[in-house]
């Protein structure tokens, strides 16, 4: 009850940090440093190139690869209409046994989960390391995560197993598709509509690339895997937004989409890229044909690769022993962990309350959750003697 106990007071001292992904996190990271280097860890603060925002790596035992990486976000979602919450979403509040507050869940849970049990992990006879790994702008693109596997590969530090506490109601995941967000960028030449081969439509040109994206869409359910565990099963494509022009009399000179590819491999992702920047070359020669400065820009908005489930994944194994899972599943959300499996690193995601509270006004996480979270937390002692 104690452990619990401290567990909430850590996460309403979390929750008031209102750490939106447009805003700085720093005060929450060095917090958060100077609570685990109360209990001996090792801590590193990782700035971003603005200097308003920081990725923590503390550390606790020996240095050196394998280990585990207990990995969280810092960042939380905007809180919307804030007559949409029945109370301030930076101050914690308790009802029926359940937690409200913007990131109780998503995923500022489990980051108390882990900070409660920093007194017990300094005292684990530990052979190999134990890092918290606290990163910045995760719901924005990923941008912390991606920034510290950068630094780790640099080092050459290679842990051997991640949990990522995202919610999944303690079910341990060990796959979900990958994320890649793209706008892209039409620059034409502006007219007058009775003239059209005087000027250079950029929403045509954008609606012969939106044509091709549709086409590799039906494309990519012949290459589902046969053995596919996604549901759908095949990479998926999305047109979220298209934007064009200024008036229906006037050639537009610039236009936009703004689109989505869910992979469930790498190949496919691939695949998807050279295919849509080969037909931008091909739309290219006819656009200069009447203005040399005309372009089809591609602009990388986030590529946050899959979790790719694996064989004999020990973490799996020993979070489905801790929980009482029967298996391991996959998810449709995406997460930090492809990220930390690209080096080489075995990895979940299982952490407290449901990703249907996540994002949302009262946003909570059950008392029982952050219990049952501390329990598969504390099972993770005998496997790094």
């Amino acid at each position: 009850m104690e452990l619990l106990a401290r567990t909430e007071a850590l996460l309403g001292d979390l929750i008031a940090f209102p750490t939106v992904s447009s805003d700085s996190n720093l005060e929450l990271i060095a917090w958060a440093a100077n609570y685990l280097e109360g209990f001996g860890a090792r801590c590193e603060i990782m700035s971003d190139v603005t200097g308003l925002k920081a990725n923590l790596l503390a550390t606790f035992g020996p240095e050196g690869n394998g280990g585990l990486v207990l990995a969280g976000h810092t960042d939380v979602v905007p809180i919307g209409e804030e007559s949409d919450w029945s109370g301030d979403p930076f101050s914690m509040r308790e009802r029926d046994d359940l937690l409200y507050g913007r990131g109780t869940c998503d995923m500022k849970g489990f980051i108390a989960c882990v900070m409660a049990l920093a007194p017990e992990i300094a005292r684990w006879r530990l052979t190999a390391p134990v890092h918290v790994a606290l990163t910045y702008d995760e719901e924005v693109g990923c941008f912390g995560a991606r920034a510290l596997v950068t630094e780790l590969l640099g080092r050459g530090l290679r842990p051997g197993m991640v949990i990522l506490g995202e919610p999944t109601l303690m079910n341990v995941v060990d796959g979900h598709k990958g994320c890649y967000e793209y706008t892209t960028h039409f620059c034409g030449c502006e007219g007058h509509g009775s003239a059209p081969d005087l000027g250079v439509n950029a929403a045509s040109c954008a609606t012969r690339y939106a044509g091709r994206l549709l086409e590799l869409e039906t494309a990519l359910k012949t290459r589902a895997p046969e053995a596919s565990p996604f549901e759908p099963p095949w990479t998926t494509l999305n047109i979220g937004r298209m934007s064009a022009g200024t008036a229906r009399n006037v050639i537009a000179g610039l236009a936009e989409i703004e689109w989505e590819m869910r992979p469930v491999s790498f190949e496919d992702a691939a695949w998807v890229l050279a295919e849509i920047d080969a037909y931008a070359d091909l739309l290219l020669p006819d656009m200069r044909r009447v203005t040399p400065d005309a372009s089809i820009v591609r602009e990388v908005i986030g590529e946050v690769a899959g979790l790719m489930p694996e064989r004999d994944n020990r973490i799996a194994e020993l979070a489905c022993s801790l929980t009482g899972a029967n298996g391991t599943e996959v998810v449709s959300f995406g997460t930090e962990a492809g990220l930390f499996q690209s080096l080489g690193t075995q990895c979940i995601v299982c952490g407290p309350g449901s990703i249907q509270q996540a994002h949302r006004p009262d946003e909570f996480v059950a008392r029982g959750q952050l219990d049952a979270c501390l329990t598969m937390l504390r099972g993770m002692e005998g496997a790094l003697h």
